[in-house]
């Protein structure tokens, strides 16, 4: 039986000024970069399961990818010098390259820190709905460069972090509660009383609807058409939609089941005869004449005195 002959793992492949370098040093370098590719993996697997009930996920995952690739980057470096390379030479390189790109891309480096300073402060947390520049939905993912948000069209937006850090960031289900505000208009010849009486019933009948802070219902305004009763509930933001849209549809059929009509613009119209018409004019053109001769009867008043 002839045995493969593995001497030639020894020898000489090309050299640097770390030595020589054989197919040997080629297949542990990829061997260990290899390995320490699936350790990481599954070290971060196992990580993300022990801390998914002690940890949020917006910040377990920045953490988890922090610890993944640094991981790397170690190992990569640690084991270049079976490969011939220097790593402190190849780190000079490297600092000296980064400096030149972080002129050249500030923008990105911006969006860099602002998505560490993101991620301490946490404005926002994965799965939050928020509303920035304009652009509203639930907040997908949190990444080192950019926030990804899903609007509620189904739209995936990618905002850079500099973006979303140094604008308003509207968090609409940071507190834990939430208050809606409805304004309804009833007729004049309605009873505003029994109408505010009828609301609340309304709203002490809604599991959701909060005791503290009270719902208030009273006149808020005398309108030209109706009156205005404004009505203001609080609700926990999980509930918080689901309560407006139905209470305001309940709160309509109930006043017209009792005999209140939600008003509606008027206009009252006064149509006059031609006879009228013709009175009126003429009433216009004796004021008209009367102004155009009251100076001439005063300078006379000033000459007899």
């Amino acid at each position: 039986m002839i045995l493969p002959d593995i001497n030639f793992l020894d020898n000489t492949l090309y050299s640097t000024s770390q030595g020589a370098v054989s197919p040997g040093d080629i297949i542990k370098f990829i061997a260990i970069l290899s390995f320490s590719i699936i350790f990481s993996r599954i070290l971060t697997i196992y990580l993300r399961r022990s801390l998914k009930d002690r940890v949020s996920k917006d910040v377990g995952e920045p953490i988890l990818k922090l610890l993944y690739y640094g991981t790397l980057i170690v190992v990569f470096i640690s084991i270049l010098p079976l490969v011939g390379l220097d790593p402190s030479g190849l780190m000079l390189a490297g600092g000296v390259a980064g400096i030149v790109i972080g002129f050249a891309s500030q923008n990105i480096v911006g969006n860099l820190v602002s998505g560490c300073f993101l991620m301490f402060e946490r404005p926002i947390k994965i799965g939050d709905q928020v509303e920035i520049n304009g652009i509203a939905g639930y907040v997908t993912d949190i990444r080192i460069i950019s926030t990804l948000i899903r609007t509620y069209d189904g739209l995936l937006v990618r905002l850079p972090n500099q973006q979303v850090f140094t604008t308003n960031i509207t968090n609409i289900v940071g507190h834990p509660v939430r208050r809606f505000e409805y304004t309804v208009g009833i007729r004049y010849s309605d009873d505003a009383n029994s109408a505010i009486w009828l609301i609340k019933d309304l709203i002490d009948k809604e599991p959701f609807a909060l005791l503290s802070p009270s719902p208030s219902v009273f006149v808020n305004d005398l309108g030209d058409s109706s009156v205005k009763i404004a009505v203001r509930i609080w609700a926990p933001v999980s509930e918080w939609f689901g309560l407006k849209t139905r209470l305001l549809w309940n709160i309509k059929k109930t006043l017209e089941e009792n005999g209140i009509e939600i008003a509606f613009p008027q206009r009252v119209l006064y149509i006059k005869s031609e006879q009228e018409k013709k009175q009126q004019l003429i009433g216009e053109l004796k004021e008209k004449k009367f102004e155009e001769n009251e100076p001439v009867l005063n300078f006379e008043e000033r000459v007899l005195n």
